[in-house]
């Protein structure tokens, strides 16, 4: 028979005493864990970036209705109609704006358009008031269907003539012009679908 050089270890057997103190043990952390609680959360987001959502507990107002609101277009006495609108945040203050293609009543041929964009008139959540003039009607310009803001940014495809003997009734000239806020102002740029039609 051959002798160990460790020593007897049979103290370490687990006898039903060690498992009910290591029991008691585990519910002493557990309760302790339970009582214990973090404190407030500190962290806060990068500031840094456009502030895009309204003033808290002031849910952003519905847009702008261009109806009711009178366009600086010379239409004499035939009126004018909204023939596109699309709304969206331009400026990141929370709030939508509304862009509008407004053209006076014609029973044929394609008067020009057009583009303003509108905002409320103060806490008035009822009226509409012109803010700026994307396109002048001055400018004998019409809209193609597809007026659209979307990322702070308005898009239109913008139909024109390329000389005045080109009939009123046939643009030949089509062009695609975004709109984006920077510093206080609409800057207009120019899409990759520009072309002669």
């Amino acid at each position: 028979m051959q002798l160990s050089d460790v020593p007897d270890l049979a103290h370490t057997r687990p006898r039903p005493m060690h498992w009910l103190a290591t029991a008691t043990a585990m519910a002493g952390v557990v309760a302790v864990a339970g009582l214990v609680q973090p404190g407030p959360a500190t962290a806060s987001q990068d500031s840094s970036g456009p502030t895009t959502t309204a003033a808290p507990g002031h849910a952003p107002g519905p847009a702008p209705d261009p109806a009711g609101v009178t366009f600086p277009l010379d239409c004499a006495d035939a009126g004018t109609v909204v023939t596109q609108k699309a709304s969206g945040d331009l400026d990141g203050d929370g709030n939508p704006e509304t862009v509008a293609a407004v053209r006076c009543v014609a029973g044929s041929g394609t008067p020009p358009s057009g583009l303003y964009v509108l905002t409320r008139a103060g806490k008035d959540t009822t009226r509409a008031r012109i803010v700026a003039t994307l396109v002048d009607p001055k400018e004998k310009q019409s809209l193609s269907p597809g007026l659209a803001v979307r990322d702070g940014a308005v898009t239109a495809t913008l139909l024109g003539y390329s000389n005045p003997d080109v009939p009123r009734c046939c643009p030949d000239e089509k062009q695609q012009v975004t709109w984006k806020w920077r510093n206080g102002a609409f800057v207009r740029g120019t899409g990759p679908g520009s072309q002669s039609v």
